[in-house]
């Protein structure tokens, strides 16, 4: 059961990310904490574990014309030495602060877009 769960849980983060172009960890990551019972540090581990897996759906875009690979490499670079630098503080933070923080970064963007124009 819990495989199909994973699944689906997959299928959501895939689906909302692909239409939205969000990471997917906004989906993932609330999803595996609440519904597989993950910790915060587990969830968002596993989330930057299926980033890799994204480049798929990044096809999609790419075959169209949406993708700027120099925009794309260059974020790419800060990236990953921001997530490494990133994942090492989150390490540090005790599981309640870490989603306290997540809470807010994701209630910071819901706000900004409803907000633009």
């Amino acid at each position: 059961m819990e495989m199909i769960v994973c699944v689906v849980i997959g299928f959501l983060g895939g689906f909302f990310g692909g239409v939205f172009g969000v990471g997917g960890a906004s989906i993932l990551i609330p999803l595996m904490v609440i519904v597989l019972k993950m910790t915060q540090h587990q969830a968002q581990g596993t989330s930057l574990a299926i980033i890799v897996l994204s480049f798929f759906s990044m096809l999609v875009y790419y075959k169209k014309g949406y993708v700027n690979l120099t925009v794309a490499s260059l974020i790419g670079l800060g990236f990953v030495i921001g997530g490494f630098l990133g994942a090492n503080v989150a390490d540090m933070l005790p599981e309640n602060i870490l989603k306290k923080c997540f809470a807010v970064v994701l209630l910071s963007t819901a706000v900004k877009i409803f907000i633009s124009k």
